[in-house]
């Protein structure tokens, strides 16, 4: 599929508007999951040329994007990446759990950066971070692409590892999300340690409906992402 290359045009504005010379580029993957943590990426690159075929991570085959966060890891200034467990997403819900992992992931930066391009239109860091938000900055920005591949990666290796005691909900190829095999899965077996048990999915399984938890907070609205109907509503 063509797709047009990220560029620098967004860091090049914040250094020229703000002042700003360590800028990171911030994103997020597991919004959508029915398990697993939600993950962020932070990742600082300069000006630098990026490597060939660098775009949103949703666009790149498995193992391009496997081979390329190796490539990323040794190219960009620095990088860090921030959690929030299945535990904390139930007791805080999805905006404020997405603050806790990005908070975690900027401050596991070297430097602290004196920007932040976060994708999207929804600014869910807010003070006392400095944010810029781009529509599908992902795919426009260098920065925030190398943070879009490497939490990817890291991310559905992670949930791998966590189904290695859970074969049949194949967690090391849907990665959490609802693909048939899991919701099979859940359906005879039950959710698993892994699982956001706040969400309504749980809703549709008579037999596990009692391990549901009640929502303790009010939701912010921000909307899902990676083409992934997000089945918590």
């Amino acid at each position: 599929m063509p797709y047009e290359a990220p560029t620098h045009t967004v860091e090049r504005s914040l250094r020229a508007t703000t002042g700003a010379k360590v800028i990171a580029g911030v994103d997020e993957v597991g919004r959508g999951a029915w398990a697993g943590p939600v993950t962020v990426c932070a990742a600082v690159t300069g000006l630098r040329r990026p490597p060939e075929g660098l775009t949103d991570s949703k666009l790149i085959a498995p193992p391009r994007r496997t081979a390329l966060a190796q490539v990323l890891q040794g190219w960009v200034t620095a990088h860090a990446l921030g959690h929030a467990s299945p535990d904390e997403i139930d007791n805080v819900g999805m905006t404020a759990a997405l603050r806790l992992a990005a908070v975690r992931a900027l401050e596991g930066l070297p430097v602290r950066p004196d920007a932040v391009i976060l994708d999207g239109k929804h600014d869910y860091l807010g003070d006392p971070w400095r944010v810029r938000t781009v529509i599908k900055g992902d795919r426009s920005c260098v920065a925030v692409a190398a943070a879009s591949v490497l939490a990817k990666v890291h991310r559905d290796s992670l949930m791998a590892e966590l189904g290695a005691d859970h074969a049949h909900f194949d967690f090391g190829g849907n990665a959490g999300y609802p693909s048939p095999v899991h919701q099979a899965a859940l359906a005879e077996w039950g959710p698993t340690p892994h699982h956001r048990l706040t969400w309504a999915y749980l809703d549709a399984l008579p037999q596990w409906r009692h391990l549901k938890k009640p929502r303790t907070w009010a939701e912010g609205g921000i909307p899902e992402i990676e083409g992934q109907l997000e089945l918590e509503l």
